[in-house]
């Protein structure tokens, strides 16, 4: 029994350590997943991108009002997250200013081509007469036939459109349709029987990814004002990538020490809460790299704070411990009832910060979003490693009578 725990331990600690040098280090360059840390995504303050000021002006067609403003920035943001830029920042300046921040995009000219596109369908018989808009799309999804591999975009009208346009093929059968995009032909097919269920289906596309971006553009729409680009810039991470480093050496530094400091002042246990601290890095990452998390510098100091919380756990549990082994009990016994004396102060400390971080997310924007993410995981997972990780240790080390004088344990 005691060797089967001193084991356990020994597995637990060098699987942990092996999962903690492949979640940083590149051991295993042909596997695209490792290290973890190149999964996480960074932010425009991180790694530089694509900053675009939009300006909406007012046309004879339609006057710029915050409503028509909202509704253009509500089809911007949609073209931009289907093309799968991660965080997009799209947020109203002013009356009829737009701002559009776009991390990990270099290319200012494509941005603002893919974001304004106007995307108009239209459905013109052989006189010349538009006789269906996209106005009446219900949805365009692109396809690839598995057997002959051409590429497609197949439409979907609502109801009133899919019954004009089932009027407008019985009325042409045998004549040609022409189906223009941006008042361009894309093709002219002959209706050879009326189409009752409201489809149809756009070919000519070389691959998939062009069908996809036509499809993005069709089930968005056109934008409901006219828009000029008042500013393009690329934005590099200069200023974000040396903050990033000064934070990084802040937290390295401080990490460090608070490693130091656990072990010399509560020895043991200090060090087997050194060990849940890398265990709880390594979730974070994993958490973050799972989630999508797009990391930026506020996201940086909610995860350092979130660490400082996990430190401050281990010390509410130790000195909990301390007084209980001091009281004459066993050491197994010390341990329980430290944990079980300790876990009220914990829970409350971290609620009140849990709520916090819900505030800050719901109420916030942008940055304080970002942070508010990272605190709250952070603070869901020091628990975990607290009360769990560092417990379970703990008891191993005590059931396998490796140790057993309790001023190694810091009593």
């Amino acid at each position: 029994m005691v060797w089967s725990k001193l084991v356990r331990l020994v597995v637990i600690v060098l699987v942990v350590a092996t999962m903690a040098v492949l979640a940083v280090t590149p051991v295993f360059p042909e596997v695209e997943w490792l290290p973890v840390t190149k999964l996480i995504k960074q932010g425009l303050d991180l790694q530089g991108g694509v900053h675009v000021a939009l300006e909406a002006q007012d046309t004879p067609e339609a006057q710029v009002t915050d409503e028509r403003v909202k509704q253009a920035m509500a089809i911007i943001k949609t073209r931009i997250d289907a093309y799968g830029v991660a965080e997009p920042l799209v947020q109203q300046q002013g009356q009829n200013r737009i701002i559009v921040e776009l991390a990990g995009v270099h290319d200012p000219d494509k941005a603002v081509r893919d974001m304004l596109k106007t995307a108009y369908l239209e459905f013109k018989t052989e006189d010349g007469t538009t006789v269906l808009t996209g106005s009446q799309l219900k949805n365009a999804t692109e396809v690839k036939d598995p057997q002959s591999g051409k590429v497609h975009v197949d439409l979907e009208f609502e109801p009133d459109g899919a019954k004009i346009f089932a009027e407008v093929t019985a009325a042409n059968v045998g004549k040609q349709l022409a189906i223009l995009l941006d008042g361009k032909v894309l093709q002219t097919p002959t209706v050879n029987e009326p189409i009752p269920n409201g489809r149809a289906q756009i070919t000519g596309y070389e691959s998939l990814p062009e069908a996809h971006n036509i499809a993005i553009l069709l089930k968005s729409g056109a934008l409901p004002v006219k828009v000029e680009v008042m500013e393009k810039r690329t934005v590099g991470p200069t200023l974000g990538a040396d903050s990033l480093a000064k934070s990084i050496n802040a937290g390295s530094i401080g990490l460090i020490a608070i490693l130091i400091f656990m072990v010399l002042y509560y020895r043991l246990p200090g060090l087997v809460a050194d060990f849940a601290l890398v265990v709880y890095a390594l979730l974070m990452l994993i958490i973050f790299a799972a989630l999508n998390i797009t990391m930026t510098l506020p996201g940086v100091a909610g995860f350092l704070l979130s660490l400082g919380m996990a430190v401050d756990a281990n010390v509410i549990i130790f000195e909990r411990f301390r007084e209980e082994a001091w009281s004459g009990k066993s050491l197994q016994s010390s341990i329980d009832s430290g944990f079980k004396r300790a876990f009220v102060a914990i829970f409350d400390a971290n609620m009140t910060t849990l709520v916090a971080a819900i505030v800050l997310f719901y109420f916030g924007t942008g940055p304080i979003k970002g942070f508010a993410v990272t605190l709250g995981i952070g603070i869901v997972v020091s628990m975990f490693t607290a009360i769990t990780v560092t417990r379970y240790m703990l008891r191993l080390l005590a059931g396998s009578n490796l140790v057993r004088n309790l001023r190694i344990y810091g009593a």
